[in-house]
């Protein structure tokens, strides 16, 4: 990233920001990359810092979005492209392997950017950078192998030549195995066979066989009983093999020097695109890094800001411990407070908020995105100071204070308005009261000067200087008192405790000895002890009662968004019960319509069969049993009506004023009149014409209210069916004080489904509905036969053809079922 020059050595070494970048560099992708993350350091500028944060922040939002966005391996190739530079010189196989190996990554690196531009807008300088040339690539790997072996691909010449390698080694592997084969079994080793033995061709003979044999003896048993010999006929034929290795040899060193050459024009290049793809690596290894730790990127703020803000800062090393939870912490620096005085006891986390906000600094001024959330604001620091530690030297004889002393001289002698400085346990480790006027006429001079001080101490006397004007701000880092220990949560505005009687008196020392301990403190430091502590209790306190309002909060919303839900549920239950209650009604007027044809029949068949002289009697008697049947078909169907959607009817009924029994009323659909029987459900009971109707009142034109009894005359002058001479329609005469039969009570229903019924089903099915229809007073009537094989649409055209009720027919739209439906239309 740049010179360190904006972070002294010192501060880095104390800051342990370089495990830091070892965190970062394991999640490169290549070596190379691993070691440009290690070599990062705080200072390129602050332009240049914001910058590699957004390109940071804009990759890993792109990863957490696209975790199988395919990355490639990225090879070093830096040896060969050094060698490129001197002309002349000829690249070794391995080389020319990495070369082919950055060309690929650098074309698939492009293509990925180039695929994903809209969102990795920041990166597309990389694209500009990665050199591609496929058919140098494809070459390339033609020529050597991984194992840095060139390959027979190289060349036909050499392809040619090692073919007649291959046969010459073969052909003496045969002429050896006959020879052995034709020696004495004196001079023979048992399961002989041919081996290789310094790159030489030998056979395995006992030393007795050695004269028999002749040759050179190459090798022998461990026993030395047996000796490995290169007879003459190998040697000879062993010339060929030499030759042909050398040819070998000659054309490999040709074709390596013709690809270097062919390389050598496009080393700048080649060296870019190198370059291009560490640069990549090195904001992979952050991206991935920020979304471990959930980092996001700061905004930099110009050295002359007084600001700072620090959003869920965290430690970068303690998340790297799985098993540790660690507590973010806040810190709100606000124009003219340049000085943070933080107290509390031991252990309780001031060290590490103190190495955390210097990593924080020193990482984002690094160009990686450090562990922070969403608003953090930092100003630029054209350097950071650190006296953290014991740094206790014997080699330079130096005691801790010492140290101390020589950490705060560097501090004082370079730090400035634009400087950021830590320091852990101010005035410790001399007289307390030389500690606490040394510590505060160093804090009063780094405030002058506008240097931003981090201070951590436990001198009571440092927590005094916090005062309006000052410059100084007291801060704690918080203890829990009852299980005395911390919690690490930091609280700017209030000092803390140290605890150490506290901390003692849990360890179990004498109970005496804390109580004299207690007197010796100092009054006004006692007094501020006393204060601190009914301030924790107060908070305490507050902080149960506004977690039993939040807890009470969420039930209220919970039981509220249960209420919705129920409420919902509730109309969803009110909707189905009343669509259930209407198909019954529908179910009801079917059996109905069935119990009445059967009636008729029943009555048709009985007249002709008796003839007139029994026929009055035979007729009442049927009229009877029919209207009983009706009757037990109509109670079925009450029994069966959902009590809660006729209550939630009656409740609809009597809301909208209704209808009385009795009044005269017209449908508004078919203009029929009729009176008012009853009120049933959400609907109106009807009788017009004799037939009792099923009907919504908003389909009801009132005519009149009641006037008159039964035995009265109905709208249209037709008599009721109780006083009407000649008694019912079709009966003859029923007798003196007989009740006329009544029709079913219909509900019209808009369509009827005959899919799944035969041909033979539907002219019953279809002639009920047209009469429901009629009654109903509908327009028209859906009826849906389905597509199939066309018979049933072809059985409902017949029937409506001979209706004189349907004015006409059509198929159905593309939206009302297409031609697995047909709409009437009734004149």
């Amino acid at each position: 990233m740049g010179v360190e020059d904006a972070v002294n050595r010192h501060a880095l070494t104390v800051l342990e920001y370089r495990k830091v970048l070892e965190l970062v560099g394991d999640r490169a992708l290549s070596s190379l990359g691993r070691e440009r993350v290690l070599e990062m350091t705080p200072g390129s500028g602050m332009e240049a810092a914001q910058r590699e944060l957004e390109k940071v922040e804009e990759l890993a939002g792109f990863l957490d979005r696209r975790p199988d966005w395919m990355v490639p391996e990225i090879p070093d190739a830096r040896r060969g492209l050094k060698r490129l530079r001197v002309e002349g010189s000829v690249l070794e196989p391995l080389d020319l392997y990495a070369v082919a190996l950055l060309l690929t990554a650098g074309r698939e690196l492009a293509r990925g950017l180039r695929e994903a531009r809209e969102d990795l807008s920041g990166l597309a300088f990389l694209e500009e950078r990665l050199h591609r040339d496929p058919e140098r690539e494809k070459r390339l790997r033609q020529i050597a192998d991984p194992e840095g072996a060139v390959l027979d691909s190289a060349s036909k010449e050499l392809g040619r030549i090692r073919k007649r390698l291959r046969n010459a080694h073969n052909r003496i592997v045969r002429a050896l195995e006959g020879y052995l084969r034709s020696l004495s079994e004196r001079f023979r080793v048992p399961d002989a066979s041919v081996t290789i033995r310094d790159g030489r061709y030998v056979i395995p003979v006992r030393r007795e066989g050695k004269g028999e044999v002749g040759g050179v003896v190459m090798d022998e048993s461990a026993t030395g009983a047996t000796l490995f010999v290169e007879p003459p006929l190998a040697l000879e034929l062993m010339n060929e093999v030499k030759d042909l290795e050398r040819e070998e040899s000659r054309e490999i060193q040709r074709i390596l020097r013709e690809e270097s050459e062919a390389l050598r024009p496009a080393h700048p290049l080649l060296v870019g695109s190198q370059e291009a793809l560490v640069v990549f690596d090195t904001l992979y290894a952050r991206a991935r890094t920020a979304l471990a730790w959930g980092g996001r990127a700061p905004r930099l703020l110009g050295p002359e800001s007084q600001e700072l803000e620090v959003v869920a800062g965290r430690h970068p090393l303690l998340l790297a411990r799985e098993d540790e939870e660690v507590v973010p912490f806040h810190l709100r620096m606000d124009p003219g407070e340049r000085a943070l005085v933080v107290s509390g006891p031991n252990t309780g986390g001031k060290t590490v908020f103190l190495k955390a906000l210097g990593l924080i600094v020193a990482l984002t001024q690094s160009g990686i995105v450090p562990p922070v959330g969403p608003g953090t604001r930092l100003p630029w620091f054209n350097d950071v100071f650190a006296d953290i530690g014991d740094e206790q030297s014997i080699a330079e004889s130096l005691s801790t204070f010492s140290a101390h002393l020589s950490n705060l001289r560097e501090i004082l002698t370079h730090a400035g308005p634009a400087s950021l400085a830590l320091i852990d346990e101010m005035g410790t480790g001399t007289d307390p009261q030389e500690g606490v006027a040394l510590s505060r006429a160093i804090l009063e001079e780094l405030v002058d000067r506008g240097t931003l001080t981090m201070v951590t101490s436990h001198l009571g006397a440092l927590k005094q200087l916090d005062a309006p004007g000052s410059g100084v701000v007291n801060a704690s880092l918080q203890f829990d008192p009852d299980r005395i220990e911390p919690t690490y949560h930091l609280l700017k505005g209030r000092p803390g405790r140290s605890y150490g009687l506290a901390i003692a008196r849990r360890l179990g020392f004498p109970p005496k000895i804390l109580d004299r301990a207690e007197g010796h403190l100092p009054r006004e430091e006692a007094r501020m002890e006393d204060l601190l502590t009914a301030l924790e209790r107060k908070e305490k306190e507050a902080s149960t009662l506004l977690a039993s309002l939040n807890r009470e909060k969420e039930e209220t919303h919970r039981l509220r968004a249960e209420l919705k839900e129920r409420e919902e549920e509730l109309r969803e239950r009110e909707s189905t019960a009343e669509a259930r209650a209407r198909e019954e009604a529908r179910q009801m007027l079917l059996e109905a319509r069935q119990e009445v044809e059967e009636a008729i029949q029943e009555v048709r068949g009985a007249g002709e069969k008796l003839g007139e002289a029994r026929g009055d009697e035979v007729l009442e008697e049927a009229s009877h049993r029919a209207r009983k049947r009706v009757e037990d078909a109509a109670q079925r169907h009450r029994e069966r009506t959902p009590r809660d959607a006729g209550v939630d009817a009656q409740e609809r009924w009597e809301g909208s004023g209704g209808f009385s029994p009795g009044d005269r009323v017209k449908l508004a659909g078919s203009g029929a009149k009729g009176r008012v029987v009853e009120h049933r459900d959400d609907r109106v009971v009807v009788e017009s014409s004799g037939i009792r109707l099923q009907v919504p009142p908003t389909e009801l034109v009132s005519l009149g209210k009641a006037s008159g009894g039964p035995g009265g005359e109905e709208p249209g002058g037709r008599r009721t069916a109780e006083t009407a001479e000649g008694g019912t329609s079709g009966a003859g005469k029923s007798g003196e004080g007989a009740a006329a039969w009544q029709g079913p009570e219909v509900s019209a229903s808009p369509e009827i489904d005959l899919r799944g019924l035969r041909v033979a089903e539907v002219d019953l099915e279809v002639e009920r509905a047209l009469d429901q229809a009629v009654l109903g007073g509908l327009e028209e009537i859906r009826i849906i036969h389905g597509k199939g094989t066309g018979a049933l649409r072809q059985r409902v055209a017949e029937i409506l053809t001979g209706e004189s009720r349907v004015k006409s027919f059509r198929m159905g739209k593309p939206s009302e079922g297409g031609a697995g439906v047909t709409i009437a239309r009734f004149s």
